[in-house]
């Protein structure tokens, strides 16, 4: 019998630098984002001051870090891009005492086998610096340079040589916002160095050395100055400290929640849920208020090699850290609403062991809702006839014929009737949240958020393909701060935004005036709804693959339909369903959730015996 390969031959090898290398950038370098963090720890750890990050097309074409740290010499230059190269671990016992940060050695390699990178790097004691480049890995230039103190370093193209990779890369702004939360986490870990960010020419945060409170009004916006709520608390264990932002402003998405331990940012989905369920009292369902927690702690006590990207981390004693976490945030909290603190003795963990394994890296909206019992269902719900998990994926035609599903009935003899015979009242609203009205062959129960929302969305779309939007003009133009991601959005969208009727102007310092509204909505406070849009366009852009113009339909629609629990009057029920009936698609709302159920009398007969 003949064999394929020689005796003794080997079909196992070694792979070349250059395979590992991106094997290992896929591990460590998932985005632009993993880019900056990188650069920015790099920046800390070399003791700078003052850094400087440069983003140009969400990062996929630049990532610069430009800062006034030590330096490095010729040798240290080329030393730095070896992989596992690295200044700060000298034994095992180094890997669980870390308490500088962009220790990982792999990382700069990683980088540099996957774009173009170009380094200039300089030491106080120097004459010259040192010019690098490196392209995919090979080494391009070395030469002295003249160049400021410090270090910078400018990384073009990512994934230029991986294209099945750099394709995987979400919309710019996706991107970006990924990359100011690394700045945001970095700004706030390090209120005593001096930070800028610019994107695309424009300078989206300068942040002098501050005090923490004035580091987060300068990051997330001047409304949170008069708002926050700082507390500390030290144990010969751990020093805990931060602060908290009144409940009242909390937003519709996560995104400001900060997490830190010995000066690093980590996610811990177990004391992530038990901070966020403190706020309950004072929050609605699926609003997630800001918080900073600084946790200080002996570095043997912390575990942060359990994440390739060291973004989770293993305290030796989470019982203690989880329950003084607890307490010294609910204390915080109660002092803040003069509530008297009645502390029970031990934390019970139930509620979230049962939940724990829905509670995803992704932070989808619904997430914390099933923690706090938000979608536990009533048990007196009237039943429909239609199963709504599978109601996606039919038209609004199908959804009608099986909603009015009697057996030789017209939809005409099941639609609402305005009014009853001899004039009688025709519309009766349940709870402030339901509009019930009696058909020919039985009752129609409408959901009267979600019907106003699909009459706002069908007007808004319609609104983009005018040629001249209708808007209202305001009396007195309305100004309004927003956050650097939420402006840079702002900006993205704006054309859209403006077709649907809004008139809106962008001045510099990230803020905007809003001179206009559309016209026939009832809108109020338009500086909340405009953050309040931004903030949903982003939660619906995690979870919904549609383009932009329907996610801020979506997001225009949700924020000014009418709320669940108003009151309305018989003449406005009345015109709620004639327009919700007038509509394209009046049996769903935007996201396919049904409008209305009907119920037949056979199924109501049925009921009683």
């Amino acid at each position: 019998m003949e064999h394929s390969t020689q005796a003794g031959s080997s079909i196992i090898r070694s792979m070349p630098p250059e395979l590992t290398n991106k094997i290992a950038a896929g591990e460590v370098i998932q985005r632009p984002a993993s880019v900056a963090k990188e650069l920015l720890d790099n920046s800390i750890d070399a003791g700078a001051d003052k850094i400087i990050l440069i983003i140009q097309q969400a990062g996929r074409t630049l990532v610069q870090v430009v800062d006034n740290g030590s330096g490095m010499s010729e040798e240290d230059a080329r030393l730095c891009f070896e992989r596992h190269a690295t200044s700060k671990i000298e034994s095992i016992e180094d890997l669980y005492k870390i308490r500088t940060m962009g220790f990982r050695g792999e990382a700069m390699a990683s980088i540099a086998s996957i774009s173009q990178v170009e380094m200039k790097t300089k030491r106080v004691e120097d004459d010259a610096g040192t010019l690098l480049e490196i392209w995919g890995g090979e080494e391009k230039r070395f030469e002295p340079t003249a160049t400021d103190d410090g270090t910078s370093i400018a990384i073009r193209n990512l994934f230029y040589n991986v294209p099945a990779r750099r394709q995987f890369l979400k919309t710019d702004a996706t991107e970006l916002k990924h990359i100011v939360r690394v700045f945001q986490n970095t700004a706030l870990a390090n209120c005593d160095v001096e930070f800028e960010l610019h994107a695309d020419g424009d300078k989206m945060y300068h942040l002098p050395k501050q005090d923490l409170s004035s580091r987060v009004a300068d990051l997330f916006g001047k409304q949170y100055r008069a708002s926050l709520i700082p507390f500390s608390e030290q144990t010969s264990y751990v020093k805990i400290e931060g602060l908290l932002v009144d409940p009242k402003l909390a937003k519709k998405s996560r995104g400001e929640q900060f997490l830190f331990v010995n000066g690093r940012p980590f996610q811990h989905r177990y004391l992530s849920y038990v901070i966020l369920s403190l706020f309950d009292a004072w929050t609605k369902q699926n609003e997630y208020p800001f918080y900073a927690i600084f946790l200080e702690m002996d570095p043997a006590q912390v575990d942060v090699n359990v994440h390739p990207a060291k973004m989770e981390v293993k305290f030796d004693d989470e019982r203690s850290i989880i329950q003084l976490a607890r307490s010294v945030v609910k204390k915080a909290l109660n002092q803040h609403f003069v509530v008297p603190d009645v502390e029970r003795s031990d934390f019970d963990s139930s509620d979230f062991d049962t939940s724990l394994n829905h509670f995803g890296s992704d932070h989808s909206e619904n997430t914390r809702s099933s923690f706090s019992g938000g979608n536990r269902r009533e048990p007196l719900n009237f039943p429909s006839r239609i199963n709504r998990d599978n109601l996606g994926s039919i038209s609004g035609d199908d959804y009608a014929e099986r909603l009015y599903s009697e057996p030789q009935s017209s939809e005409k003899e099941n639609k609402p009737q305005k009014r009853t015979d001899q004039g009688e009242k025709g519309f009766w609203q349940l709870h402030n949240r339901y509009i019930l009205t009696q058909t020919r062959t039985g009752v129609c129960m409408i959901d009267q958020h979600a019907a106003h929302k699909r009459i706002i969305y069908e007007k808004a779309i319609s609104a983009t393909e005018e040629s001249l939007p209708n808007t209202q003009q305001l009396l007195f133009a309305q100004t309004v701060d927003l956050g650097a991601s939420e402006f840079s959005l702002l900006k993205e969208l704006l054309p859209i935004i403006q077709r649907m009727g809004f008139s809106i102007q962008l001045l510099s310092g990230n803020t905007a005036i809003i001179n206009g509204v559309p016209a026939d909505i009832d809108i109020g406070d338009e500086r909340a709804v405009l953050r309040d849009m931004l903030q949903q366009y982003q939660d619906l852009q995690r979870r919904l693959k549609l383009d932009a113009r329907d996610k801020v339909a979506i997001a225009f629609a949700s924020r000014t339909a009418i709320p669940r629990g108003k009151k309305l009057s018989e003449a406005e029920m009345e015109m709620l369903i004639d327009q919700l009936f007038a509509c394209d698609e009046p049996y769903f709302d935007p996201l396919r959730k049904p409008t209305l159920i009907y119920m037949p009398m056979d199924e109501i007969k049925n009921r009683f015996r």
